[in-house]
């Protein structure tokens, strides 16, 4: 088959009309420059009142959680965060769909939470997107990339500048791009 007789992307099919974003223009509008202001900003280092921000957007933000600077949040009113959550520098919660944070969750600096992508199948491109779950005690090492859908099971580790795409099982470490189980979590007497 000649390259010609291919299918090919057509962007201008493009259509993401049916995606229901969960907020209107002007709370969106007021949430992209707080989260450009308090969150993203690198010169905003305190992390008192972040949490208190979420809750105005919407987030069901538990006690003791501690987000630092260049946090990107997409949509605060899709997102639940336990408590004692700890969220470290550049993480990006790409949250198009609910993002649950379970108890005692770490997410390392520069780790990616993605909650859409697009059907690579279809020429018009169509958004996908599905709910992730982050259950308690996981840690998400720094650099590592969770992708829709995923749910990562308690106390599970996914490794530094790891990737993935499948479930987590708990109390289970992985690593590597796709991850994989490399050993057992146990933790010292």
């Amino acid at each position: 088959m000649s390259a010609s007789d291919r299918r090919q992307v057509d962007l201008s099919r493009f259509d993401n009309s049916w995606y229901q974003v969960g907020a209107g223009p002007l709370k969106r509008t007021l949430w992209y420059f707080v989260n450009a202001c308090f969150f993203i900003n690198p010169l905003f280092p305190f992390r008192a009142p972040k949490p208190h921000l979420l809750r105005l957007f919407g987030a069901k933000v538990g006690r003791g959680v501690v987000i630092h600077p260049g946090v990107n949040i997409k949509f605060p009113w899709k997102l639940h965060i336990g408590d004692h959550v700890w969220i470290g520098q550049r993480v990006w919660l790409d949250n198009i769909d609910q993002l649950t944070i379970g108890n005692n969750v770490v997410i390392s600096q520069g780790a990616m939470v993605i909650l859409g992508s697009h059907d690579y199948k279809k020429v018009d491109y169509p958004t996908l997107h599905r709910p992730v779950v982050l259950e308690e005690g996981c840690w998400i090492g720094a650099g590592a990339i969770v992708t829709l859908g995923v749910r990562v099971g308690s106390h599970a580790v996914l490794a530094a500048g790891s990737m993935a795409s499948k479930d987590l099982d708990a109390y289970m470490i992985y690593q590597g791009n796709p991850a994989v189980v490399v050993r057992e979590r146990k933790f010292d007497p």
